[in-house]
């Protein structure tokens, strides 16, 4: 049966390119992948044991089954730290800066007495060295996907509104690459929500970025391993 493998950040670079194919035995397992991945890209073993996999969207447990057609993510860990929408609010993936205008519409509530704007942006320096730009990529139907669910989760949790934009491309220094809205009768749960919202999207949502340093240098900054929700 034939398998889709999309790959992205340090596991693109590894592989090669951002879309294969594998031919595999039916009743292959996520193990068999790992195990024909290893053999035809030596460059991958070292790592595996921090990649996650989603199979067809969904993050992928030990011994999960392939089927013939199956699309197979690999994902390293996420960044976590420190355009037109292809979605519409209240979350989004915009090439360019995110609009906080949108954002703000979506979380306004004539019930609410507080609404917080949180802005990320591009850090110009780093352990000293000169940052250029960033540059972010994502597995765009389940970074979507993610991002939905922790609003629905946050928003049915804390009795607030939210809205999220996440940048992807490049992002020079100093400027903005996500916005978070939020909106609650109190601002304690505003301030909670927007910081639960930031957190959770470090954890969840397969977003990674390349910091670019003036000397040419780059790096993929993988920190946090990508997680289900804890929601």
């Amino acid at each position: 049966m034939k398998i889709s493998i999309v790959a992205f950040a340090s596991a693109r670079d590894a592989i090669g390119a951002a879309r294969t194919e594998v031919e595999l035995a039916e009743a292959a397992t996520v193990e068999t992948l790992a195990e024909e991945l290893g053999r035809r890209y030596p460059d991958l073993r070292p790592l595996w044991p921090r990649l996650a996999l989603a199979v067809d969207g969904i993050l992928a447990r030990p011994g999960t089954a392939l089927h013939d057609g199956s699309e197979v993510a690999l994902l390293p860990p996420v960044s976590g730290g420190s355009g037109a929408p292809v979605s519409p609010v209240p979350v989004s993936l915009v090439n360019g800066e995110p609009d906080p205008a949108p954002l703000l519409a979506a979380v306004d509530d004539p019930a609410h007495g507080a609404t917080l704007l949180f802005l990320g942006r591009v850090r110009g320096d780093r352990d000293g060295r000169a940052v250029t730009h960033l540059t972010y990529e994502a597995y765009e139907p389940m970074a979507l996907a993610a991002l939905r669910r922790i609003v629905e989760e946050i928003e049915a949790a804390r009795g607030c509104r939210l809205a999220i934009a996440h940048r992807i491309g490049e992002a020079p220094a100093g400027r903005t690459t996500v916005a978070i809205a939020a909106s609650a009768p109190h601002r304690e749960a505003a301030y909670a929500a927007s910081r639960e919202a930031l957190e959770r999207l470090k954890r969840e949502v397969p977003i990674w970025k390349r910091e670019h340093y003036a000397d040419g240098a780059a790096d993929w900054l993988e920190v946090e391993p990508l997680s289900r929700s804890r929601g």
